[in-house]
């Protein structure tokens, strides 16, 4: 068995580089930055962040479980955000998915200048398999 593993679904949006959707290795997930694309398009979900964020979490999902992992188990997220004034806004949909009752993961927010295909957000997470 080979030390890494590609992870890839139709589920979420083809990578837009050279990289992989996500990696496993051991029992680690390691999921590529998402951004609020609809599988199999090019389009946006929605244009406004709540939408877009709502799309990268179901991205993620898509590919957490190709990976044989859910959201549950992710132990860290990387947020970044084309504006901190969304960080209210993207958190409400965040916490749909990762229950701040249930242990959510351990995370990291940035402001950055801008996001691939002038997206609104972009969520990279790591998983830990059961």
């Amino acid at each position: 068995m080979s030390a890494k593993e590609v992870i890839s679904t139709d589920g979420a949006p083809a990578a837009l580089g050279p990289y992989s959707q996500a990696i496993k290795a051991g029992n680690t997930v390691y999921v590529s930055g998402q951004i609020g694309i609809v599988p199999g398009t090019k389009d946006f979900a929605a244009p406004d962040v709540e939408g877009q964020t709502h799309q990268v979490l179901k991205n993620m999902g898509a590919i957490l479980k190709a990976a044989g992992a859910d959201y549950k188990d992710v132990v860290k997220t990387t947020i970044l955000l084309a504006d901190i004034a969304d960080f209210a806004k993207v958190n409400a949909v965040y916490a749909t998915y990762f229950d701040p009752a249930q242990a959510p993961p351990a995370r990291a927010t940035f402001a950055v200048k801008d996001l691939p295909l002038a997206a609104r957000v972009e969520i990279d997470a790591v998983a830990v398999l059961p």
